[in-house]
């Protein structure tokens, strides 16, 4: 008696996370965005630390959320491709406002832009861009409403307006404004301001691109490049900021940062049957391809492989909107018995297994009832055989070949039909019972 041998030799080559990303970015606002081309700030971070920002902007002086939910361009723009973010900055002033006056004039069309990129696709994350408060308040509105008389005060009606825009929308916020609070507390020297006060100096829109790499590509911007006109230690200064702040409170800011990781190990029993144990950590969705054509979206597959060879084993573990991470391995299977010859000694039951394929089993693998075919008319007899050799099954087998595996474990067998003149047809069954 020969038994039966599986030889599984694991190569792991997996793919793991890989540090580089390419992100696509809609920037929708005004000159507060495009100031200092912040957007092109942002991707020069980004590329200075191994990653890619591709972007577009729709960024007009003084536009409001209302004007850019009916302009043609900003439509188009949205609708252009299925963007990873983007990102909406409202009118300076708008949103530090009375709570009534942003409920007015401010939530609804930030409602009509979100829904309009979710309409796009539903994968893009908007992400609000919380702006920064005026350097000495806004004059031009204090005698109407106390609160932005001074910047601290404005800084805080910002705030609150744009959380209240992130847990409506349920959106992530890029925290600028806060980011600026802090640096212009801590560092007093770093001017943020241009000359009018309002607008950002290249030292602000640099904090603001800090302050957006951290938020989309879920980095600390520490030890990125900076632009001429921004010193060594002004620029460290800001990037420590805007990591400290995004990372301190990614709850705060709705940012979610999860990672998904593809990993599995595989376990084999004396049948044939290959085990996939699933170590992923953080996925919701898995797909199996198991290199031989057949795929599985079970957590944790079971699959029987029919024939020797050497199969690559690839798992994708995925998360709603995010592919997660693929991972390969290099399975080789070996039934070394492949080659020798039939030897039928039915003093013992046993049988030498071989390699005779000429019975057409259907389906297969097999669960349940099986059709088998491929043999002549007339009296007919089955044996079923274990790949150890042992014979579980021998009787006669009906006029229409059907019959039930349903009591056989999962593993390989080896059937074998004698028709009444004595010709023998040899087949390779697979069960696996469901």
């Amino acid at each position: 008696m020969k038994s039966f041998i599986l030889f599984a030799i694991l190569l792991f080559v997996g793919l793991q996370s890989i540090a580089q990303q390419t992100i696509k970015a809609l920037f929708i606002g005004n000159s507060y965005t495009y100031y200092n081309n912040l957007p092109q700030l942002t991707a020069n971070i980004a590329l200075s630390l191994g990653d890619t920002l591709t972007f577009d902007s729709n960024t007009i002086g003084g536009y409001t959320f209302e004007l850019h939910s009916t302009n043609a361009t900003t439509i188009g723009k949205i609708a252009a491709q299925p963007w990873d973010y983007v990102i909406l900055q409202e009118q300076s002033q708008l949103p530090s406002f009375p709570p009534s006056q942003v409920q007015a004039d401010v939530i609804p069309f930030a409602d009509s832009l979100v829904t309009m990129i979710r309409d796009n696709n539903s994968c893009t994350k908007p992400l609000f861009f919380m702006t920064w408060g005026r350097k000495n308040g806004d004059a031009s509105n204090c005698a109407n409403y106390a609160p932005v008389c001074t910047y601290a005060g404005m800084q805080q009606r910002l705030y609150d307006s744009y959380l209240q825009l992130g847990q409506l929308n349920q959106a992530e916020v890029a925290p600028v404004g806060v980011v600026w609070r802090t640096v212009r507390d801590s560092f007093p020297n770093i001017e943020l301001y241009d000359a009018d006060g309002s607008h950002p100096s290249l030292h602000g829109s640099y904090l603001g691109a800090c302050t957006f790499y951290a938020s989309i590509f879920y980095k600390s911007p520490v030890g990125a490049s900076y632009p001429n006109g921004i010193n060594a230690t002004d620029a460290a200064n800001i990037q420590r900021m805007a990591h400290n702040i995004v990372f301190d409170s990614l709850a705060t800011w709705m940012i979610d940062t999860t990672t998904v990781l593809a990993d599995f190990n595989i376990a084999a029993n004396d049948s044939g049957l290959v085990t996939f144990n699933n170590s992923s950590a953080n996925a919701a969705q898995y797909l199996w391809h198991f290199g031989d054509g057949n795929t599985s979206v079970d957590v944790n597959p079971q699959y029987q492989y029919a024939d020797s060879g050497e199969y690559e084993v690839m798992l994708v573990a995925e998360i709603a909107c995010k592919l997660a991470d693929t991972t390969l391995q290099t399975i080789t299977i070996t039934f070394p018995q492949d080659t020798t010859e039939i030897i039928d000694t039915n003093e013992t039951g046993l049988l030498a297994i071989g390699s005779l394929k000429s019975l057409v089993i259907s389906p297969n693998p097999a669960h349940g009832q099986v059709r088998i075919s491929g043999f002549e008319n007339g009296n007919v007899w089955l044996n079923i055989y274990q790949y150890n050799g042992q014979r579980l099954v021998s009787k006669p087998l009906s006029a229409s070949g059907i019959v039930d595996v349903s009591g056989l474990t999962n593993g390989v067998y080896l059937l074998e039909v004698t028709d009444a003149a004595g010709k023998v047809n040899k087949g390779k069954m697979v069960v696996l019972q469901q």
